[in-house]
């Protein structure tokens, strides 16, 4: 629990929130995040530059899904024994070290170990920020301040790859991770000065290590398995090698004391389970959709990554307006419907997408993107509210690690599924033919997947 001299400071805190315009919480989030689609447009420059297959390059991508999905929910264990604080800065330190390794990084291996890198840092910063923001705001303006978090957050997310491609386009690639090295450094040094007090949920000596190791590599072996399953013939096995090490630990969970992972809670808190399924969901049906678009934008419309860039601005520009006031709403109204309501406009937005990309139109392109965004307004906030608010304090730290590890993995399927469909071959058609029409049936899959979380969307009691 909370020390009780920090009980005032909490307190003082609270009140002061109240009077602010927005949170300070989560410096940085949003630069961080972007790290995940940063790249995007930048990877052909880096395939030339090191002469890298687009096999070889996805790793540039995944090796940061994978080191963070891997260290999540251990972090948000050791975060409660030693301290949020601590994990939160130190993370934004390593981010901000590995971004600007990675920018001299001689070859394309160390690279990606440095990707890797980045990952863990992030993941300290994942499995910390959402618990700290619902410890420092009271819980009738948790939802106005989540709205503000997921304002930056998904900014971060979207405007990513605009960003990405205006700097490979007049400065390279290597501008890229030195805005992230600015930017994580700046989150450092602002988490050091704002944040005075430390959050201590765990003083138990032990902690689940075989659990974490059991964890580990299943999750290793599930999404290398996913991510060769084209590629390699012994993919299959590997998959199937980690679902059956995943069944192995959740056994092991269920039978431990202080467990990792608290299976009990996935099973009878029937509300947080649901949120984090929609999230899930939502994360699988619209992480890939910026690389699609981008693809479609300057593969097909023949546009340049900057003007692909700045045509994908449309979005987080409507996102970041709206998610404040959709967060202010679901502390008024049952945030479980706003965010229904949310998976909804995003299925309406995807079939769009999919439905007008033959079209070759960006009159019809740019309103689908207005449709996304205010769909992940409606979501995004009120969702994370409805999680955050369905668990009792002590385990805040571990609803923000699986919040931040259904993100990640809902990444990793939407970029596997991604290349299982573009990787489909059609006769007599032409190359670009073929990448439309592969970029059309990714995009119907996407929207299947978003429906599907309307489903756990509504079901939340």
């Amino acid at each position: 629990m909370i020390p009780a001299e920090a009980g005032a400071a909490k307190q003082a805190a609270d009140n002061k929130a109240s009077a602010l315009p927005a949170p300070k919480t989560a410096p940085g989030a949003g630069g961080i995040l972007a790290v995940c689609v940063v790249l995007n447009l930048a990877l052909p420059s880096l395939g030339a530059e090191y002469g890298a297959s687009p096999a070889q390059l996805g790793w540039v991508l995944g090796s940061f899904l994978l080191s963070a999905i891997v260290v999540l929910l251990p972090f948000g264990k050791l975060a409660d024994r030693y301290g949020k604080r601590y994990f939160f800065i130190m993370g934004n330190g390593i981010f901000a070290a590995t971004s600007l390794a990675a920018c001299f990084a001689p070859n394309l291996p160390l690279l990606i170990a440095a990707r890797a890198a980045q990952g863990i840092g992030s993941a300290m910063t994942f499995a910390t920020s959402m618990s700290i923001l619902t410890l420092v705001i009271p819980k009738e303006r948790r939802g106005w301040a989540m709205g503000w978090n997921v304002a930056v957050v998904y900014t971060g997310l979207t405007l990513g790859p605009a960003v990405g491609g205006f700097l490979n386009y007049y400065y390279g690639w290597q501008s890229i991770f030195i805005v992230l090295a600015i930017l994580g450094t700046i989150a450092f040094l602002t988490a050091r000065q704002t944040l005075q007090e430390e959050w201590v949920e765990d003083s138990r000596p032990e902690w689940d290590k075989k659990g974490a190791l059991l964890y580990g590599g299943a999750i290793l072996l599930i999404i290398y398995g996913l991510s060769q399953l084209l590629a390699e013939p012994v993919a299959p096995a590997i998959l199937l090698a980690g679902l059956l090490l995943f069944g192995i630990f959740i056994r092991y969970e269920l039978h431990t004391e202080n467990p990792l992972l608290p299976i009990n809670l996935l099973f009878i808190n029937r509300p947080f389970s649901l949120s984090c399924l929609a999230a899930l969901l939502n994360y699988c049906a619209t992480f890939a959709t910026s690389l699609l678009l981008s693809l479609y934008l300057q593969s097909i419309l023949g546009l340049t990554s900057r003007s692909a860039g700045l045509i994908l601005l449309a979005q987080p520009i409507i996102m970041a307006s709206l998610s404040p006031l959709m967060g202010k709403l679901s502390d008024k109204y049952a945030p479980t419907r706003i965010a229904a309501w949310g998976m909804v406009v995003i299925t309406i937005g995807l079939a769009g997408f999919a439905l007008t990309v033959h079209n070759l139109s960006l009159y019809l392109l740019i309103p689908m993107l207005i449709i996304t965004g205010i769909g992940f307004a409606l979501f995004a906030a009120p969702n994370n509210n409805a999680i955050m608010s369905s668990v009792e304090k002590k385990h805040y730290s571990l609803a923000a690690s699986l919040l931040s590890t259904t993100r990640l993995f809902g990444q990793v399927l939407s970029v596997a599924i991604m290349n299982l469909v573009l990787s489909l071959q059609w006769a007599d058609c032409a190359p670009r033919e073929t990448l439309l029409q592969n970029l059309q049936i990714a995009l119907l899959c996407f929207a299947i997947f978003s429906a599907a979380g309307i489903i756990p969307a509504k079901a939340r009691k």
